[in-house]
């Protein structure tokens, strides 16, 4: 798979996505992007104040396309809904979801509906979302995708479900792994049952390597930790590629031709920290297909949503 940059995105103009975490990061870089190839993009943000200077940011440096903010809070499952229902009245169908923000190693805390938050954020929060939008995928002309965004810190996460809220043991780089290994058993679960139901919509998974962005920064600053701050700083200079080419993955797993549901993309560079988008292979525990089933079972029962596939 070649590299997808913003100069060889597609023609998206009419075609609608939705991007959670869209202020900051890779949401704010695969914004620009969508919006820039003429989409309107819905700027799914934790705060509207954040989300309206993302969108005034973008507007100087595109152009064309629409931008939407709305307030999705993913740590808070009645904000998710509220957000799928107001978007169900002002969209009639939407094109692509990417299911992009999360946070990453911070101390234990717990979402409004009493998740771990990290396990809250990064996969019930986009689960109950999906769920809420699948009417609006389906309808779509054409095929849609739902794109999540995982890590390849998947690797050192573990399914264990007598503690999957880590109340037990937490530590905050196996709770951030878990979350993203739950990203990935949640896509290719996903995927199968679009298949069993000859569903028109694709689920595809991607990575960004190692990326420049705040998101490294978070757990250090609830911590009140200027020494990791100052670690993750030269981590990320010495590290790290652009949001923008960290972006590029999500980007293409959104809309390249050769995608056709259940991949997972991801820089082919270093140890795929950097480079350009191609196809590769997640651990075997994303595959575990007995733990995505219990995993689905579980999020669908704590979250309250039931997916209703044709």
């Amino acid at each position: 798979m070649s590299e997808l940059t913003a100069e060889g995105m597609p023609d998206m103009e009419g075609e609608t996505v939705v991007v959670t975490g869209a202020n900051s990061g890779l949401g704010y870089e695969g914004t620009k992007a969508f919006a820039d190839a003429g989409a309107t993009v819905v700027m799914a943000c934790r705060s509207e104040e954040r989300g309206e200077q993302a969108a005034t940011n973008i507007r100087r440096e595109i152009r064309g396309g629409n931008l939407i903010v709305r307030v999705c809070d993913l740590a808070d499952l009645d904000s998710v809904a509220a957000f799928a229902e107001g978007l169900r009245e002002e969209a009639d169908d939407i094109d692509v979801l990417c299911n992009n923000a999360g946070v990453m190693a911070i101390p234990r805390r717990e979402t409004a509906d009493g998740f771990e938050m990290q396990l809250g954020v990064n996969h019930f929060g986009h689960f109950a979302l999906t769920a809420h939008l699948l009417p609006a995928l389906r309808t779509s002309e054409g095929e849609s995708r739902v794109v999540t965004q995982s890590s390849q810190a998947h690797t050192a996460g573990e399914m264990d479900f007598s503690d999957l809220q880590s109340e037990q043991d937490y530590g905050k780089w196996s709770a951030y792994g878990r979350s993203k290994l739950a990203n990935l058993l949640f896509a290719y679960e996903l995927q199968r049952r679009l298949d069993d139901h000859d569903e028109d919509i694709v689920s595809v998974a991607c990575h960004p390597g190692y990326a420049d962005t705040d998101l490294q920064f978070r757990g250090p600053r609830e911590m009140g930790s200027s020494v990791r701050m100052g670690m993750m700083k030269v981590a990320n200079k010495l590290l790290g590629q652009s949001a923008d080419s960290g972006a590029q993955p999500m980007l293409c797993a959104a809309t390249s031709d050769a995608v056709t549901g259940g991949e997972y993309v991801g820089p082919d560079g270093f140890m795929r920290m950097r480079g350009a988008p191609e196809f590769q292979e997640s651990n075997a525990a994303s595959k575990n297909e007995t733990d995505a089933e219990q995993l689905w079972a579980v999020s669908e029962e704590l979250t309250d949503v039931e997916y209703e596939f044709e």
